[in-house]
């Protein structure tokens, strides 16, 4: 319906006007993210509630939110889309009522007029104890189209209507197969946001925007738990994987990580011909190596770096992307193959089709730089490739439970100290699993220096 254009042009026009605007986005994504952490020149942090408990996202939201002027919060799917049809965890709807925040519906008024009040009624008296303070037309066709909408929302739904954003193929993003492009490829993003902020300036009333903003309450009282602790001292450091190919991670896995004593050095798999010095683990996210896979191919000496590293006994800890780096190939629809580090036998093929989507349990069977035999947590998996010609024999550490139609499945390679899993993992959910990864990278450490 357009959440992401108009959360980002509302924070672009707002830091334009001189606010300081801190983005949170709903769920597990990390594509919309980047594009708000662009925009506001700062982090936009994950807040999902299947993921984390609604303390945690209490303490991430304050933290975070503390030195801006306002919080702006982009939902996930339908405002009441969550884990299943019965229950509210996972949705925006459940967010903003941890947070009792006041929500703006945005509203696809395409080939609509009077019906929107319907759609905007039901919305506000699904559950009592949202508060729908506020509606955007989104795709609308003319002035008069919106006067339409205006009237019959705020007369027959009783919603303020805050204004809309007329139907123009310029103001949509560009889209590939895990959702919008990421912003270090869209060099044209610029120009994008600054037409954006216009239109937004233009149709829709930033002070009413502001001023229901102004509505929200104190943020409900918790119990700090994430940084609790006096933080480590940094002690050693973990290369992180950072450029066009991998560049998913959750801000506050990064965060954890070196609050645990982690110096985190950023490497490009892409341009770099080594390992940081001194390098005591690395981190290689998810992100979209398929699409490189001739450059990645071609840096032989950070491929060996890594292989050798691994071989060494260095902990490594490759999510998605990640794990398809560390197979021997990947492999296009077209057949076309790349090689890759190589130290998982087999090859990531692409499919033309999303081969897994959605939230996941996680059962730990065997001992890993992560987490231990019989450890439990929440995951999230998002991919177009599959597996092909693994060795039956590897160690895999998950035994992966789907949340929704109770399939399982094995997850988690285990070679020397590398973990390498299609399952993204949450941090703040389980902050165990960064201290066992800096407590992994200080053993290596040590027993390198004796």
């Amino acid at each position: 319906v357009g959440k992401t254009t108009i959360s980002m042009g509302i924070m672009a026009a707002l830091q334009k006007g001189g606010y300081t605007v801190q983005p949170f986005k709903v769920g597990p994504d990390y594509i919309d993210p980047s594009y708000h952490s662009q925009v506001c020149g700062r982090p936009c942090h994950n807040l999902d509630s299947w993921l984390l408990t609604a303390e945690t996202i209490l303490e991430i939201f304050s933290r975070r939110a503390q030195a801006s002027d306002l919080a702006i919060i982009e939902g996930v799917m339908g405002l009441f889309d969550g884990v299943d049809g019965l229950q509210d965890a996972g949705s925006t709807a459940h967010i903003a009522k941890i947070l009792a925040a006041p929500v703006i519906l945005i509203l696809d008024c395409k080939s609509m007029s009077r019906s929107a009040a319907a759609v905007a009624y039901g919305y506000a008296r699904l559950d009592p104890a949202l508060n729908l303070a506020g509606v955007i037309a989104n795709k609308v066709g003319s002035a008069g189209h919106y006067q339409m909408v205006k009237e019959a929302i705020e007369n027959l739904a009783g919603i303020p209507v805050l204004g809309y954003l007329p139907r123009e193929e310029e103001l949509v993003l560009p889209e590939r197969h895990l959702g919008l492009i990421p912003t270090d490829e869209k060099a044209l993003l610029a120009p994008f946001i600054d037409k954006l902020s216009r239109t937004i300036e233009q149709f829709i009333n930033l002070e009413e925007v502001l001023a229901i903003a102004r509505q929200a309450p104190d943020v409900p009282t918790f119990s700090p738990k994430l940084y609790r602790e006096c933080p480590g001292e940094s002690k050693v450091i973990l290369a992180v994987a950072q450029d066009n190919a991998f560049n998913f991670y959750y801000p506050e896995n990064l965060d954890l990580l070196r609050y645990y004593g982690a110096e985190i050095v950023p490497f490009s798999p892409l341009a770099d011909p080594g390992l940081p010095a001194d390098t005591s683990g690395l981190y290689i996210g998810g992100g979209f190596p398929e699409l490189f896979g001739a450059e990645l191919e071609g840096n032989y000496k950070i491929r060996k770096a890594i292989k050798e590293a691994i071989a060494a006994g260095v902990p490594v800890y490759a999510e998605c992307g990640g794990l398809m780096y560390m197979m021997e190939e990947i492999v296009e629809p077209s057949g076309k193959s790349y090689g890759m580090v190589g130290v998982i036998p087999g090859k990531a093929v692409m499919q033309n089709r999303r081969i897994a989507l959605g939230y996941v349990e996680v059962e730990v069977v065997e001992d890993n730089i992560l987490s231990r035999k019989g450890d439990r947590y929440r995951g999230h998996e998002f991919h177009w490739s599959a597996l092909e010609g693994t060795d039956p024999a590897l160690t895999l550490c998950y035994q992966i439970s789907k949340s929704l139609n109770k399939s399982s499945k094995r997850d988690g390679f285990k070679v020397h100290n590398l973990l390498a899993s299609y399952t993204h993992l949450h941090f703040a959910s389980y902050p165990e699993l960064a201290r066992n990864f800096v407590r992994a990278m200080a053993e290596y450490q040590a027993k390198k220096n004796c």
